[in-house]
């Protein structure tokens, strides 16, 4: 009966706006900017603009032929002079996608995007750019996809959708389509080059932030990549997908095939390229010097029909594809810590394929690009939600232990000296008057 109200309570939540966020069962207030602008034609008057395959933008993550982003956080940067910049979203553009931007190394500012549409992102009155000293400019613009996936219902962060197969089998993968970037009519755009190193995630929904406050954005796979500073990253993870190439919770095809595409397992993907979709062209982008896997959490749930030998057997055919793709990059494989259980008076970790993980590492450790990352004893009970998926502050207690372990295992140093990575999220009591 408890169980039957809990669930009816969570049904309450089901008419909430795709902007809404929900902490321990309550409604986080938000202040989400309204950007949305009239049309900025190519002879506007104070406007320059750019097409979407301008030279002078950089694209994150992973983006199609159509400038359509794919999987977890995928990014827009580069450089301009001026007070402006507005960007016009295509058709493809999923309605309401919430993203986030900002200046330089602000805070991270929020807006919901419509399809279609042209929202001005930066102006005169954009926090902190009037500070800008003069030697700062040009200035870095960088965008993030942040609610990559919600259910139909809108049920972006709904916890129903952990009791039914129906329901997280119509996730969409929200996206942005890029049509054009504006700017102030005398300015110009500037390429960004790209930092020297490149982390690739492979995984599920855990390391793609599920969940978490901000999703993909809040998740352990970007904390690790923005919080280093100084390295490119693609996070090609995405909810319910299996390693092995099987359907798993609605999504068609494992990661052992669809790593290789360019777009995920979405229903939106599929509405675009059928069962066709666009390879990842691994020689036209910055080759990875750093690949950390984690997933094997949906094989492992009996809902799925994968076997136990066929995801070692797939695990261990899938690395040595990976190494051809990234003939110099170290290989992490992070064993899987599943969630926890009353035992006694405490609670107990529940692995997930420990044996088998770590048989993958001993089949290569031989070869000497292959490491094992042990997450065991990092996050605790209260760090995982009832959805089983790690809260925010077990993202970032993830993402510190493999950042330590990356800086001692292959001498990376951290460079993020000021700019914001985690956003909304506090440690701290903020209040003075208690």
């Amino acid at each position: 009966m408890k169980f039957l109200l809990y669930l009816l309570g969570l049904a309450s939540f089901v008419s909430l706006s795709i902007s809404t966020i929900l902490q321990n069962g309550q409604i986080r207030q938000t202040n989400f900017l309204d950007t949305k602008v009239a049309s900025i034609g190519l002879n506007s008057t104070g406007w320059k603009t750019y097409g979407p395959n301008a030279t002078e933008l950089s694209y994150k993550g992973r983006w199609d032929s159509k400038f359509i982003s794919w999987w977890a956080a995928p990014g827009l940067k580069f450089a301009f002079e001026g007070q402006d910049v507005a960007i016009t979203f295509g058709e493809h553009t999923s309605p309401g996608v919430l993203v986030a931007y900002r200046v330089g190394g602000l805070d991270w500012l929020f807006t919901n995007i419509t399809a279609g549409g042209t929202h001005h992102l930066v102006s005169s009155a954009t926090p902190g750019l009037n500070a800008t000293l003069p030697s700062q400019l040009p200035l870095t613009f960088e965008l993030r996809v942040t609610n990559w996936v919600r259910i139909d219902l809108q049920t972006a962060r709904h916890p129903l959708s952990l009791f039914s197969n129906n329901l997280l089998a119509k996730t969409q993968a929200y996206g942005v389509q890029i049509s054009a970037v504006h700017i102030s009519s005398k300015a110009k755009l500037i390429k960004i080059p790209n930092f020297a190193k490149s982390i690739e995630f492979i995984g599920d929904s855990l390391t793609s932030g599920m969940y978490a406050t901000y999703e993909a954005f809040s998740g352990f796979g970007y904390n690790i990549g923005a919080g280093f500073g100084n390295v490119e990253f693609s996070i090609t993870a995405y909810p319910g997908i299996c390693l092995h190439d099987a359907n798993c919770w609605g999504n068609p095809r494992g990661q052992t095939y669809q790593w290789f595409q360019t777009s995920d397992t979405s229903s939106r993907a599929a509405q675009l390229y059928g069962t066709q979709p666009e390879p990842w062209a691994f020689n036209r982008h910055q080759s990875a010097d750093l690949v950390l896997i984690n997933i094997g959490t949906n094989d492992n749930n009996t809902a799925n029909p994968v076997t136990r030998e066929q995801y070692l057997a797939s695990y261990v055919a899938f690395i040595p594809q990976v190494h051809a793709v990234y003939p110099d990059a170290q290989i992490v494989l992070m064993s899987l810590w599943g969630g926890f259980s009353a035992t006694g008076n405490s609670f107990a970790q529940s692995g997930v394929y420990i044996d088998e993980v770590y048989q993958v590492y001993e089949h290569y450790k031989d070869a000497g690009y292959v490491h094992y990352f042990n997450s065991t004893g990092i996050l605790q009970h209260n760090d995982i939600a009832p959805q089983w998926h790690p809260t925010d502050v077990g993202h970032i207690k993830v993402a510190s232990h493999v950042m330590q372990y990356i800086r001692i295992k292959f001498g990376w140093e951290f460079a993020a000296t000021g700019p914001e990575v985690q956003h909304e999220t506090l440690y701290w009591n903020d209040e003075t008057n208690y």
